[in-house]
C-alpha cells in the first residue's frame, strides 16, 4: 500500500485538538464577506428561477443552557416578550423576501426548524409562528416539515402541537443516555426524559423519528457508549445519526482548554470515536437497519428520507430566517447577522438582515456537491457529467487514486464510493479536493 500523502492531507492526528472537523459547506464558511451581501440583494431582484426547488430554514436561538460542545447561536437569559420580540422580528423578515421577485410566488418543498431549541417555544408560540409562516408561504407543496427538539422541553401536549402543525420529521437531541455525561457536558435534559418524550412522539404517529447521538463525549467510556447503543436500538428510532465529538473554537471546553494552556481537548481521540461510530453502525446493520451516510442509519431506506439535505446537496434554494441562519440563493450563500439585537434593528430599519454572502462560481458549485453528496458514501460520476459538464474520475484522478491506495475507497465504473474507514474520517479526507485557496482554512 502506498505511504505517500497528497500535500493537502496531513496525516491523521490521534487526539482531538480544538477546531472545526465536520465540513458543512463548501466554499468554507471564513470565505464569506460583507462585501458579498451586495450579490445576495441583486439575487432577490431576479426573476424566480423556473424548476428550482426552494426550502426555508427558520433558526430558533434559545435554549435552557448551552452546552459546554455548542458552537452556535443560542440564548439561555431571553424572558417572553424577549422571545415574542424575536419572533415578531423573524415574522417581518418573512414577510418582506416573500414579495422579491426571486422568492414572490414559490412554494418551500421543504421546512426545517433549526436551533438552538425551536421546542423551547411554547405551543401558542408554536402555532403563531407556523400559522404565519403558512399564510406566506405555503406548506401544501411541502414533502418534509424537520424540527429539532430536546428532550426535556417535550411535553404530551407540546409533541401534541408539533405533530399537529404538520411537522414529518423529529430529531431528538439525545446525544447519550447516562445522566452523569449529560451533565458534564452541559446538556439541560437527562435520561428519564428521553424516554417520556421518545415513547409518546411514537405513540402519536410522527412518520419519521430521529435520534441524535454524539461519540467521545467528555468522560465517555468503553462501557457507556455499548449501553447507549444498545438503548439506542432498542428505541426502534427510523433513524439514527451520530457525530463524532469535536472541539470548536467557540465553545466551553475550549475556553477552559484555552484558559489551562492545553491543546488536547479532555475527549476521545480521533481513532476511538471512528471506533465507537463504526461499532454503532454495525449493531444497527445487524438489527436489519442500511448505513446513509457517514452520519446516519436508516430502518427503511425506502421510506426514510433526508429531504432538506439531499435537496440542499443538490442545488435547492434555501430561505434564512432568523438570526444567524445561512441560505442560498442561486449562486449565492448568504448569512443573516449573528446577534440578535442588530438583527433586529436591520428588520425594523426595513432591510434584509444579511451579514456576510459568497457568490460562487460554476467550479465551486460542481465541487460544492461532490464534497457534500460523497458524504453519502457513493456518487456517480454521470450525474456530475450531465449537470455540470466536469467528469470528477478525470477532475480528481489523483486523488481518488490515492483513496483507493489508502484503501479508503475505489472507483468502480459510473460509482465512485467510499469504504467504511474512508466514512468514518471523510470530513478529513474531503479538503484533498478544495481548491487550493480553500484548504486548511480555520472553519468560522
Amino acid at each position: 500500500m502506498s505511504t505517500a500523502t497528497p500535500p493537502s492531507i496531513a496525516p491523521p492526528k490521534e487526539q482531538t485538538e480544538a477546531g472545526n472537523y465536520f465540513v458543512a459547506n463548501y466554499p468554507p464558511f471564513s470565505f464569506w464577506t460583507q462585501d458579498g451581501v451586495k450579490d445576495a440583494l441583486e439575487q432577490l431582484q431576479k426573476p424566480a428561477p423556473a424548476g428550482r426547488p426552494m426550502g426555508i430554514y427558520f433558526h430558533i436561538p434559545f435554549c435552557r443552557k448551552r452546552c459546554h460542545f455548542c458552537y452556535f447561536r443560542v440564548y439561555t437569559d431571553k424572558n417572553a416578550d424577549d422571545i415574542k420580540q424575536y419572533l415578531d422580528a423573524s415574522v417581518t423578515e418573512m414577510e418582506r423576501v416573500a414579495t422579491m421577485p426571486y422568492v414572490a410566488g414559490r412554494k418551500p418543498q421543504f421546512v426545517y426548524f433549526g436551533g438552538g431549541t425551536p421546542s423551547y417555544l411554547s405551543v401558542p408560540q408554536l402555532h403563531s409562528l407556523t400559522d404565519r409562516m403558512k399564510a406566506l408561504f405555503p406548506w401544501d407543496e411541502v414533502k418534509e416539515v424537520a424540527f429539532e427538539a430536546e428532550p426535556g422541553t417535550l411535553t404530551e401536549k407540546k409533541l401534541d402541537a408539533i405533530r399537529s402543525l404538520g411537522v414529518t420529521r423529529l430529531s431528538l437531541g439525545v446525544e447519550n443516555f447516562d445522566d452523569h455525561i449529560l451533565e458534564i457536558n452541559g446538556r439541560a435534559h437527562r435520561s428519564g426524559e428521553i424516554d417520556r418524550a421518545y415513547n409518546h412522539a411514537r405513540s402519536i404517529g410522527f412518520p419519521q423519528i430521529n435520534i441524535d447521538l454524539i461519540a467521545g463525549m467528555v468522560e465517555e467510556t468503553e462501557d457507556n457508549w455499548k449501553r447507549c447503543i444498545e438503548k439506542a436500538l432498542a428505541l426502534q428510532p427510523d433513524c439514527l445519526t451520530i457525530y463524532q465529538m469535536e472541539i470548536p473554537y467557540n465553545t466551553t471546553i475550549y475556553k477552559e482548554m484555552k484558559a489551562a494552556g492545553k491543546l488536547v481537548a479532555p475527549v476521545a481521540d480521533w481513532p476511538t470515536k471512528r471506533r465507537w461510530v463504526s461499532e454503532a453502525f454495525a449493531a444497527f446493520e445487524a438489527a436489519g437497519y442500511t448505513v446513509s451516510s457517514a452520519t446516519t442509519v436508516v430502518k427503511n431506506p425506502n421510506t426514510t428520507k433526508f429531504v432538506y439535505r439531499d435537496s440542499l446537496w443538490s442545488g435547492a434554494d434555501l430561505l434564512p430566517l432568523g438570526v444567524a441562519s445561512f441560505g442560498i440563493l442561486g449562486d449565492v450563500h448568504v448569512q443573516n447577522h449573528a446577534d440578535i439585537l442588530p438583527y433586529q434593528m436591520l428588520v425594523g430599519a426595513g432591510k434584509m438582515p444579511y451579514y456576510r454572502a459568497y457568490h460562487t462560481t460554476h467550479e465551486e458549485r460542481f465541487l460544492r456537491e461532490f464534497i457534500l453528496r460523497l458524504k453519502l458514501g457513493r456518487v456517480q460520476a454521470s450525474y456530475y457529467i450531465a449537470h455540470y459538464g466536469i467528469d470528477p474520475r478525470e477532475r480528481f484522478a489523483p486523488q481518488l487514486a490515492w483513496l483507493s491506495s489508502e484503501g479508503f475507497g475505489s472507483v468502480e465504473g459510473d460509482d465512485i464510493c467510499l469504504n467504511r474507514e474512508g466514512l468514518m474520517q471523510v470530513d478529513r479526507l474531503l479538503h484533498e479536493f478544495f481548491l487550493p485557496q480553500h484548504r486548511n482554512a480555520r472553519y468560522t
